[in-house]
């Protein structure tokens, strides 16, 4: 398969704004990543967006926010990279996921893919989540299949936890050589809140958007009784796959002060993952750590202490976890192409390898 030019654009449950990277790729083992960056939503923006969250279809105001979002993202990212006319293949186009009820046969991501590919001149995959729920998967994760594509080097088993708003983990073994990228060992599944508990906490006691460094948690003490009250929502004993909403848990905290609240909520993600590895066909030898929650200092050394194994940032194997998820949407927008999986049940539980995605294309 020939090498093709994609832009990926992601937009997280944290509600941080777009993530915008482009790639090199055939759509299975060879990769060339390139430049990325993010473009943070305004204020106005998140309000729209925050208001249709647990929603089964997102206001005017917040699909116009999340199009208008990307299309000046999009924007300024080529005329800051000014690839070559012609240069860009396709968008993979994630939109902004606003319900996730894969029990129910929903998944919702909304912003208008046909206004942004016309908008761009370029043809844009979106809807990525829609055919896997379908047949019968969870919608996410779906950047699994990327992370073996990266990882052919690495030593296995390894494990890739991805601390977005959910947290989720990839479970990586050692393929037979010469297999395609889905003949891989995997298995996917989200682990529990990750940094959207917490964000919403800081918040509503502090304004700040994040625990920047996890120094409010530092400073405070879990109260572990109420995070075992919550290991006991029945989510933990589903086999995986599996996969949450933002807002399935109701974890309150409002009777604690914010430096507690914060090391509770911390405390909660991290023995999330330490869970994760009871449904594990081999414990990992080692775990990197992509997403937001990678920065919170505090997050990272509590996971090393719980897991057992070395615990690193994905930067350590040369990987840029800001870029990670916009990548691997880049990237399934050439198999959605193509016409290969996307998803396995391995890693949705699908009833089949499913390829996913809708393609717009300009005019």
């Amino acid at each position: 398969m020939t090498l093709r030019t994609a832009i990926g654009m992601m937009s997280g449950t944290s509600l941080d704004g777009v993530d915008i990277a482009l790639i090199r790729s055939d759509g299975a083992w060879r990769i060339e990543t390139g430049p990325a960056r993010t473009y943070a939503y305004d204020a106005a923006q998140r309000d729209a967006i925050r208001a249709s969250l647990g929603l089964e279809s997102g206001s005017a105001a917040a699909v116009a926010a999340v199009t208008e979002a990307h299309k000046a993202a999009l924007r300024e990212f080529l005329a800051a990279e000014k690839p070559e006319p012609g240069g860009i293949d396709w968008i993979g186009f994630h939109g902004q996921t606003i319900f996730h009820d894969p029990g129910n046969g929903k998944t919702v991501q909304i912003g208008d893919s046909a206004a942004l590919a016309q908008a761009a001149g370029i043809p844009a995959v979106s809807d990525f989540r829609a055919a896997d729920v379908r047949r019968g998967g969870q919608g996410a994760p779906l950047a699994p299949l990327y992370h073996a594509a990266l990882s052919a080097g690495l030593e296995k088993p390894l494990a890739v936890l991805n601390l977005g708003g959910v947290a989720n983990v990839t479970w990586i073994g050692a393929g037979a050589p010469g297999g395609g990228v889905e003949d891989t060992p995997l298995l996917a599944f989200d682990t529990g809140p990750a940094s959207a508990l917490l964000d919403d906490w800081m918040v509503r006691r502090t304004g700040a958007a994040f625990d920047r460094d996890g120094e409010s948690a530092a400073r405070g003490t879990a109260d572990t009784g109420r995070v075992g009250a919550w290991l006991g929502h029945p989510f933990f004993r589903a086999e995986p796959p599996k996969s949450l909403d933002r807002n399935t848990f109701d974890a309150a905290v409002e009777d604690l002060g914010t430096d507690d609240g914060a090391a509770t909520l911390a405390a909660f993600t991290v023995q999330c993952v330490a869970r994760a590895r009871e449904w594990m066909p081999k414990p990992p030898r080692r775990w990197l750590v992509t997403g937001g929650g990678r920065r919170n200092g505090f997050l990272m050394d509590s996971l090393l202490d719980a897991l057992d194994a070395p615990v690193d940032p994905v930067e350590a194997v040369g990987w840029d976890g800001d870029a990670l998820e916009a990548q691997a949407f880049a990237w399934l927008a050439l198999r959605v192409v193509d016409g290969l999986p996307t998803s396995l049940p391995s890693t949705t539980g699908v009833f089949e390898p499913t390829t996913g995605g809708a393609i717009s294309r300009p005019g």
